[in-house]
């Protein structure tokens, strides 16, 4: 994906990472601690933000990476963190997708991932994958809504994450797929199938 800055009705706008943001997000990752618990067994650390620039799988080209904050009232209260072309071609892989507690259940996190499936659909991107603790509830309900298909956790998981040692917590994650069709482009298929929203 090109980077782009698109303000969405009624949602936020989406635009990249800037580092004049990284206060406004460090403290955005502390405020999710209740989704890192869960996702990790530990708590979002200051150095997380400048990680979050680093990470990427092995053979990954940086230019791949995409960090995006969603702008709600002058301040982030979002984080997308995706790579696209990975695992493979045509397919998104999404690594993280937070929106702070305050701003959850307002439909702000939901307006806005309709918005990327679409932007990833017209550019190409035929399928999308997202990861989410088997416990975490709203991460499952907000992935289904957007009608991704959850699969339970892997019996063995892979020992690593990117270039780091798998958590014990983070061999109880769901994988997530929805597959893009030219009906997401306009918005239409996934407006009808998901409805409603906790994010």
């Amino acid at each position: 994906m090109e980077p782009f800055t698109t303000r969405i009705p009624g949602g936020p706008t989406v635009r990249p990472l800037r580092p004049e943001d990284e206060s406004a997000v460090s403290r955005l990752l502390t405020d999710c601690d209740d989704y890192f618990v869960a996702a990790t067994g530990s708590t979002a650390m200051p150095a997380d933000v400048q990680s979050l620039y680093y990470s990427l799988p092995d053979g990954v080209d940086f230019d791949r990476k995409h960090l995006l904050v969603l702008v709600h009232e002058d301040r982030p209260v979002g984080l997308v963190d995706a790579v696209e072309g990975h695992p493979e071609p045509a397919t998104c892989s999404v690594g993280l997708f937070l929106v702070e507690p305050h701003a959850r259940g307002r439909g702000l996190g939901l307006r806005a991932a309709r918005h990327l499936l679409r932007e990833a659909a017209a550019r190409g991107t035929r399928r999308v994958t997202a990861t989410c603790p088997e416990d975490w509830a709203p991460g499952i309900a907000f992935l289904r809504r957007l009608s991704f298909d959850v699969r339970p956790p892997e019996p063995e998981p892979l020992a690593t994450v990117g270039k780091r040692r798998r958590g014990p917590q983070e061999r109880h994650l769901c994988t997530a797929v929805r597959l893009l069709t030219k009906e997401d482009t306009s918005g239409t298929a996934a407006a009808g199938r998901a409805g409603g929203g906790t994010s």
